[in-house]
């Protein structure tokens, strides 16, 4: 329980007997100020620039608790405390000018780590690093052609990573978590700025006033439930998710079961057949990319209709994609336009945003008839027509010097737009009455994000090792995302950034594909050019892979649906950090390894050509997957051929017969 301790010179915040927070007459706790920023955007990457006109440092003048509010008083401001809930506070700042930005100071510990902040690539512990909570694509052409280059001469170093602030995210979200076990999250929706670079204190920045909260668990399963009966929860997903492999397929129908046909041959357990491609396709200089028009394509798939029906009939799901564009030569665009739907530009006329080649144009979120026309469009082209989920794509592009329908400033707008995007999802399911049988997923995301999409992914990963944006980097997605909320995830097996020498071979298709199968979905991607990247039919060897791993991935089923539930009722994520379950030190500073549920430890291979891995396992007893063998706490070097990453079942798990023969 939360209660408050006031005496005239102090106040302290007690939960559950412990003291969280204790404030003295005269701190300086926070600032107000006046700002603005300045904007440019590229291809959805932002460029950044601040002017802060004043900033206001405010002492504790004096300290009150009255009906229940605690009021730290600084002088023409103060902060509102509350308790939110057993364990929960809520702050209300209050100022009496026309501030715009928000600083304050939270007590740190030398040795705490912290998590989250939406959905980080590179790093997972964030101590000593500044976050910009600022929703943006997440790689740049000018990252990927700078990679490209250096091949060229000869440069190849998969752990180089670049300065942290030069990264963005598809997913941010201003909420973080605490080794002390403790949580914040603001209910701003402007730009935020994360300082854990001192010892002694965390700086929080935030472009607007607004209330914030802290959460207190006495565990990290506590304090995931206490966060996510704030923020949401993901809901189940449907049944069919777990029965094997879904395939990433492109091109047509001939093509597509023809794919579906090699795999079944192979035994493969295919539960769908993604095809991106239902709506068109678009080639550009950069790759086989689509045709933003959300109808189907009758030329590139004749007879869809009837062969979703036959497949539905085999247990097999057809899935599709859509995104917030338009492609303004077809004829959505024309209707959309027509009737006022777009997002218009300073002039009126409507904002075209360029993609990667080509303009498109963004339906407007805040024009309630916009909404219903989509929405319209998902249930009668995508969900009457027969598919069975899709990839909701993008919602990162907001500009913020467009004009919405709504004259909502779009600095203030701009960070929900994903969140806008996955309700919109949400509610077209949900008035088809098929919640809990289709699942879409979506790759950008902000607060509000975790309560309405089924399913993240995460993003366009470049088909390689790099540590940056390759296959490691989709671990510390995927953690970072669970610390704040987001419980489902999961990766294009192989990625999906492909380029001249940028390609995917086979091997790191096979080291995907045999992580991949330890998370909630199984999902393949034929990646920016399938023409030159290995797939799972690339040939006998990776066919066989996909085959075994995707028989896997079916036979976990019982064990990730029981993990699914346990996120959809208390917001424990799937893929989880290691110290969720040991607090131990090496744990908290673990970027590359995860627990499946709370039995299974799984550490991917992240190098080329590596036949053993260098593992950490925490305080317990484990017992080797593939080997049987039996394994302590502490680092071993675990061999790891293809086809036998390290992956242990903890020896004291009531279903430890169960998860050893899945692999029989």
């Amino acid at each position: 329980m939360v209660s408050f301790n006031v005496t005239d010179n102090k106040a302290e915040i007690i939960v559950d007997g412990r003291t969280v927070f204790s404030f003295r007459k005269g701190e300086y706790l926070y600032s107000f100020g006046k700002g603005r920023n300045t904007y440019t955007m590229s291809h959805g990457s932002f460029n950044i620039k601040e002017h802060i006109y004043y900033k206001n440092d405010y002492a504790v003048k004096s300290i009150s608790l009255e009906d229940g509010v605690l009021t730290i008083d600084g002088g023409n401001s103060k902060m509102e405390i509350t308790a939110d809930g057993e364990r929960r506070i809520k702050v209300n700042p209050v100022i009496g000018d026309e501030s715009n930005r928000l600083w304050i100071k939270i007590p740190a510990k030398k040795t705490e780590f912290v998590y989250g902040s939406g959905e980080t690539f590179t790093e997972f512990n964030l101590r000593g690093k500044k976050v910009n909570v600022w929703v943006a694509e997440h790689i740049n052409g000018l990252q990927t052609a700078k990679k490209i280059v250096k091949q060229v001469f000869g440069i190849r170093n998969s752990e180089r990573k670049q300065a942290f602030g030069k990264y963005e995210t598809y997913y941010a979200e201003p909420t973080f978590i605490s080794s002390g076990k403790y949580y914040y999250h603001s209910d701003t929706t402007a730009r935020a700025e994360f300082d854990f670079t001192d010892e002694n204190m965390h700086i929080i920045k935030v472009d607007e006033v607004a209330p914030f909260y802290f959460g207190f668990g006495s565990s990290f399963e506590e304090l995931m439930e206490d966060m996510t009966a704030l923020l949401g929860r993901q809901p189940e997903l449907p049944d069919w998710v777990y029965d094997g492999a879904i395939l990433g397929v492109q091109g047509g129908t001939e093509v597509m079961m023809k794919k579906y046909e090699d795999a079944v041959k192979y035994n493969t357990e295919v539960c769908g057949i993604w095809i991106q491609d239902w709506e068109g396709r678009r080639v550009t200089a950069v790759g086989k990319q689509l045709q933003w028009n959300w109808e189907w394509d009758k030329e590139l798939y004749p007879a869809l209709d009837e062969k979703i029906k036959e497949l539905n009939e085999k247990g097999v799901k057809v899935l599709g994609y859509i995104n917030p564009f338009l492609a303004v030569e077809k004829p959505l665009y024309k209707e959309a336009s027509e009737k006022g739907y777009c997002v218009k530009d300073k002039d009126g006329n409507d904002y075209y945003v360029k993609i990667t080649t080509f303009p498109a144009a963004m339906l407007d979120f805040t024009n309630p008839d916009a909404c219903s026309w989509i929405k319209d469009i998902i249930k009668t082209n995508m969900i009457d027509f027969g598919l069975s989920g899709w990839m909701a794509d993008f919602g990162e592009y907001l500009p913020t010097d467009c004009v919405l329908y709504s004259r909502e400033d779009p600095q203030l707008v701009h960070n929900t737009w994903p969140a806008r995007w996955a309700k919109l999802n949400r509610e077209a399911i949900e008035e088809a009455g098929k919640l809990g049988e289709i699942m879409f997923f979506t790759r950008a995301g902000y607060t509000e994000t975790k309560k309405y999409s089924t399913m993240m992914w995460n993003g366009d990963n470049h088909v390689d090792y790099s540590i940056d944006f390759g296959l490691p980097s989709v671990i510390p997605a995927a953690l970072s995302l669970t610390c704040c909320g987001f419980g489902l995830s999961h990766s294009d097996i192989g990625g999906y950034t492909t380029f001249m020498n940028l390609t995917r071979s086979d091997e790191l298709f096979m080291r995907w594909c045999e992580m991949n199968a330890f998370t909630p979905v199984l999902r393949g991607h034929e990646g920016l050019n399938p023409d030159v990247n290995a797939q799972f039919d690339y040939n006998e060897v990776t066919l066989k892979h996909h085959a075994r791993f995707s028989r896997i991935h079916k036979k976990l089923k019982p064990y990730i649906k029981d993990c699914v539930k346990e996120n959809a009722e208390k917001g424990i994520g799937v893929i989880r950090p290691i110290f969720f379950h040991y607090e131990e030190e090496r744990a908290f500073k673990e970027t590359y390894e995860f627990m499946l549920g709370r039995d299974i430890l799984v550490a991917p291979v992240l190098r080329e050509n590596a036949t053993n891995r260098v593992t950490y396992l925490p305080n317990d007893e484990w017992v080797h997957l593939w080997s049987g063998k039996e394994y302590t706490g502490g680092k071993h070097t675990v061999p790891s051929p293809v086809g036998a990453p390290p992956v242990f079942v903890r020896k004291a798990s009531e279903r430890f017969d169960e998860l050893m023969n899945i692999i029989k």
